[in-house]
């Protein structure tokens, strides 16, 4: 019906409260599926504690070696040697199950957030769409709920892994040389500093990069349905300008947000090879203390001393525990920027749907089609009032016709009667009927539409023409095809009306769209018909046929005909002339040319040269 740009979509930054509170509600998707959880949360467990057991058993091969009086117990080695191989054979078939199921778990979480993301949006108003771009619309169903799964399947798993792995290995370092564990102590605020210091600079980033990706795909999306347009004023230089400052901005965007954020994995990982050499550089020296007394002389410190295959397994914890660590300063940016991809969904979910009908509302029934408007005021944003004292009477069966300059107020009458938006003050009746005293449903039901923006489905033009009458036979769409004059050009087509129409009827000529849309609303049986100037696609012939099927189709049902140009009009029983939110004439076209006021002058202006 035509958008608004009084508002567009704002996104709050993220603070800590609310990066909790969509972790937290991501959480609950996670919640719906328990019995894959608890499996997936069982194989995470045996197979880090089984990996994290193999060092153990390394330590043992290498001591029974390195330690003795010359007999090597090579049985005990090869056991040794022969269960580990074992403990991570297992454990990566673990692993493996667990990185598919971690797959499809997050797919399921997608499915549903997906879902309820599309569902909500057929619950809100239409004033949602006016201020929203389709393209930005379509990135967060896409882009940014790609980017959740991504780190749902991944990162959520690698989180999970990283924290039995590091507790795991920090128990196992300690039973083997606790003195050696202080090193950690050390490098592991340092690395836990660096890495929050440098998260609080790279997430504002992130937000950037993803609000610059959805403004890049709106205009992208408003620039593609407008080609023919663009070509005709030859406009594709500044289109192409235009869109490549906006590419810039989101090269820029992502590059920043990718430069910062890349920087913590290396630094991070310097930081735990720092570790390692220092674990190396003392197990070396705590190692001749236990060759001295492993030779019989005194015991010199025995708390630093250690065996050379407890040095071996302790720089393989090392490793385990530094590890997860490192690829956590890797994925923070990941999850950052799936964070706040989740905190866009769901400001879209959390839009409050449409007001729902009043409690013991009125179902319509058996609708005559008498409709009145009573001192209407309406406003899309509070301090812009559109209409400002609206009265009419439509009586059962009337043609009521509404002309006006552009912006006097004419299609936003069809919106409040459509109750696409409710008034700020007055009352609308059908019927006698209050209309937001009455279902939704029941009163959309009651109209049928046609407007000047054609919309049309993939599909066949069979299912196009009975969008709003399923279940329709084959005879009355034919006869409604005819009664639009759009049959004899459906059966010239190869596969007739089973012939696939592209998204949005592309394929056919806008004419022909429109003559299509035509015959679906003759289809529909309403009480009420809407035209918003619906013969605007077709040529002046084939307009005066449709005018003579539509007036047959509207005899015993009540019309409102949106039309700039007058003469499609004159028939109508009452024409109403809107001008600034209200109705300053009105009468039918004889009664109105007598007067010689307004719409006199707006209808020579039509043949004025």
């Amino acid at each position: 019906m035509g958008r608004r740009a009084d508002s567009a979509p704002q996104y709050a930054p993220q603070t800590k409260g609310a990066r909790m509170a969509v972790i937290r509600r991501i959480s609950k998707y996670l919640f719906m599926h328990k019995g894959m959880v608890i499996l997936c949360f069982c194989l995470m467990i045996v197979s880090n504690v089984l990996a994290l057991a193999a060092p153990k058993l390394s330590q043992k091969a290498i001591d029974t070696i390195a330690v003795g009086t010359g007999n090597v117990d090579i049985q005990k080695v090869m056991i040794y040697s022969a269960i580990m191989l074992g403990f991570y054979a297992v454990s990566a078939l673990l692993s493996y199950i667990l990185a598919v199921a971690m797959v499809r778990l997050s797919q399921k979480i997608v499915y549903t957030m997906r879902k309820q993301l599309f569902d909500h949006l057929t619950e809100l108003p239409v004033g949602f769409f006016d201020t929203h771009a389709t393209g930005e619309i379509i990135s967060r169903i896409s882009y940014d709920i790609d980017t959740v799964n991504t780190s749902l399947s991944h990162d959520l798993l690698q989180i999970c892994t990283s924290v039995v792995t590091v507790v795991g290995s920090l128990a196992m370092m300690a039973s083997i040389s606790p003195v050696l564990l202080l090193v950690f102590a050390i490098t592991v605020p340092l690395s836990i500093i660096y890495t929050k210091y440098r998260s609080t600079r790279v997430r504002p980033l992130f937000r950037k990069r993803s609000q610059k990706l959805g403004e890049l795909n709106g205009y992208a999306e408003e620039m593609l349905s407008g080609q023919k347009t663009i070509r005709a004023y030859s406009r594709e230089g500044v289109i192409l300008s235009r869109f490549d400052k906006r590419n810039d901005e989101a090269v820029e965007a992502y590059y920043a947000a990718e430069y910062y954020a890349c920087q913590v994995g290396p630094t991070v990982n310097f930081i735990n090879n720092l570790s390692l050499s220092l674990v190396t550089m003392l197990g070396g020296i705590f190692y001749l203390f236990f060759v001295l007394n492993a030779s019989g002389q005194a015991a010199i410190l025995p708390m630093f001393t250690i065996s050379l295959g407890g040095i071996s397994a302790f720089v393989q914890y090392s490793r385990k525990f530094a590890g997860p660590i490192n690829e956590f300063a890797n994925i923070i940016s990941e999850l950052q920027s799936a964070c706040s991809s989740a905190e866009k969904v769901f400001a879209i979910i959390d839009e409050k749907p449409e007001t729902p009908d009043v409690e013991n509302a009125v179902v319509l029934s058996d609708v005559e089609g008498d409709v009145k408007l009573e001192n209407v005021k309406f406003g899309y944003v509070p301090e812009r009032t559109i209409i400002k004292d609206l009265s009419m009477h439509a009586k059962k069966g009337n043609v009521i016709a509404i002309v006006g300059p552009t912006g006097a107020g004419k299609t936003t009458v069809i919106n409040l009667l459509m109750r696409f938006y409710d008034v700020d003050s007055g009352t609308i009746r059908v019927d006698g009927n209050e209309i937001r005293e009455v279902t939704r449903e029941s009163l959309r039901k009651a109209y049928t539409m046609v407007l000047q923006e054609t919309w049309l489905f993939h599909g066949t033009i069979y299912e196009n023409i009975t969008y709003g009458r399923e279940g329709a036979s084959r005879e009355e769409v034919i006869k409604a095809a005819k009664m639009a004059h759009i049959h004899s050009y459906i059966e010239g087509l190869p596969n007739g009306y089973d012939t696939v129409l592209s998204d949005d009827g592309v394929n056919i000529s806008k004419g022909h769209k429109q003559l299509i849309t035509i015959a679906r609303a003759m289809l529909a049986d309403a009480p009420m018909l809407i035209l918003d100037e619906a013969t605007s696609n077709v040529d002046s012939r084939t307009e005066q046929k449709i005018q003579k099927a539509m007036y047959a189709l509207m005899k015993g049902r009540t019309c409102f005909v949106i039309a700039h140009r007058l003469s499609t009009i004159q028939n109508a029983d009452v024409i109403l002339v809107v001008k600034d939110g209200n109705v300053i004439e009105q009468g039918n076209h004889d009664s109105l040319m007598e007067q010689k006021g307004f719409y006199y002058s707006l209808y020579h202006s039509q043949f004025d040269t």
